[in-house]
């Protein structure tokens, strides 16, 4: 068994909080966003449910924060987003028929900020 001199102790000590602190900042932020493979029906269909289940979709539309870039691929990701954060961050929250997918990387862009 190796025995380390107490400033290693110390050092290993603090550099192992900062560690599993560093990791549960990293986990504790997720966005829903749509799949690469989801087809523009379904991206369509995906903005029209949350637009009707209480999300503010002005965002995306002309003029709107998150109108640039116009595809529905951003645009249902934002509503997607929205969704998800407002019903509870739950994986059936952001299942959308299996559309959704799950970012750990802010997917805002511009002046387009998701909500997380």
């Amino acid at each position: 068994m190796v025995k380390m001199s107490s400033p290693l102790t110390i050092l290993f000590i603090f550099l192992s909080l900062i560690m599993i602190n560093h990791l549960h900042v990293v986990s504790s932020k997720q966005w829903c966003i749509a799949t690469l493979t989801a087809t523009n029906a379904q991206l369509q269909d995906n903005i029209n449910f949350g637009c009707s289940q209480g999300v503010d979709c002005t965002p995306i539309r002309p003029g709107g924060y998150c109108f640039v870039p116009n595809t529905l691929v951003n645009h249902a990701s934002f509503v997607m987003n929205a969704y998800f954060q407002s019903h509870g961050r739950t994986k059936e929250a952001c299942s959308f028929k299996n559309t959704g997918t799950f970012a750990g990387t802010d997917p805002s862009w511009g002046t387009c900020v998701y909500g997380s």
